[in-house]
């Protein structure tokens, strides 16, 4: 990255990366001026968040239909219900921290481990804490290197440093490194994807440019598929300037992506079908 006072900031100067960013804001506006935001941004907000969990638990290997995670009330069990619950819960208390992320990232980031472990593990005294030297990392969809425990918390301190000196970036590039660095890092024992696009919506929550959650980037990540996510992951680990320019494009896509399903539900809303 660069090394200027503001590196954020000096990657919207990337190739690809401005346009990225003005076709997120326009996209954005489209879907806040549309007329049943006015009177009903309540209920797009609760669909967007229902779908974005959705998607996010999809990416964790638990892809299950819309309809499926609507129905359900039992999220208990092992495997892909837990996965499905802590999507869920995480998508619901995103809004709730942005005045603590302001003042302490990492300790969101905490909370958010702790409130995805949920259950038993939530006993466990790895939860809510970054691991430490020797402990493993259970996050098959994630194939990149594993840092070790101190590289981890090095950059895990840069990365919450950067974000409270603030910066001049657009929401959008702020998010995906966020976003990246943290499914790079994986800086809990379990449920580092889940964390990761959480965080990335309280950038976009906190930033102003979706401040009521109807923009669920997570949906879009889902939709461009785990290979595409794999991908252009890949591309932010590599550090060069076209590999963070391909994963800040990416999730570009995918916040627009997020727009558009939550147009349809406006869409559906004023037609008196959802």
């Amino acid at each position: 990255m660069s090394t200027t006072a503001d590196p954020l900031a000096a990657l919207a100067a990337l190739p690809g990366v401005a346009e990225a960013v003005d076709s997120v804001r326009k996209a954005v506006d489209r879907v806040y001026g549309h007329r049943v935001m006015r009177r009903r941004s309540t209920e797009v907000s609760a669909e967007a968040a229902l779908r974005g969990a959705r998607g996010s638990a999809a990416l964790s290997g638990a892809d299950w239909a819309l309809e499926e995670v609507r129905r359900r009330t039992d999220f208990g069990g092992e495997g892909e219900p837990r996965t499905v619950g802590a999507a869920l819960r995480l998508t619901a208390e995103a809004g709730q921290l942005l005045s603590i992320w302001r003042q302490s990232p990492v300790r969101v980031l905490a909370r958010l481990h702790l409130v995805a472990a949920g259950g038993a593990d939530s006993q466990e005294d790895w939860v809510g804490r970054p691991r430490l030297a020797g402990e493993s990392v259970d996050e098959p969809e994630i194939g990149l290197p594993l840092p070790d425990a101190g590289e981890m918390a090095g950059r895990l301190d840069g990365l919450s440093r950067l974000l409270l000196a603030g910066t001049a970036a657009p929401a959008l590039v702020t998010g995906a490194v966020v976003h990246g660095e943290l499914l790079a890092l994986r800086p809990f024992r379990s449920r580092n994807g889940l964390v990761a696009r959480t965080a990335q919506r309280i950038v976009l929550l906190d930033s102003g440019l979706d401040p009521k959650g109807i923009c669920p980037a997570e949906v879009g990540h889902a939709e461009l598929g785990a290979e595409a996510y794999a991908s252009a992951l890949a591309g932010f680990a590599s550090g060069t300037e076209q590999g963070l320019a391909q994963w800040i494009t990416h999730c570009g896509q995918a916040v627009e992506l997020g727009v558009r399903e939550s147009t349809a539900v406006c869409e559906a809303l004023q037609r008196g079908a959802a």
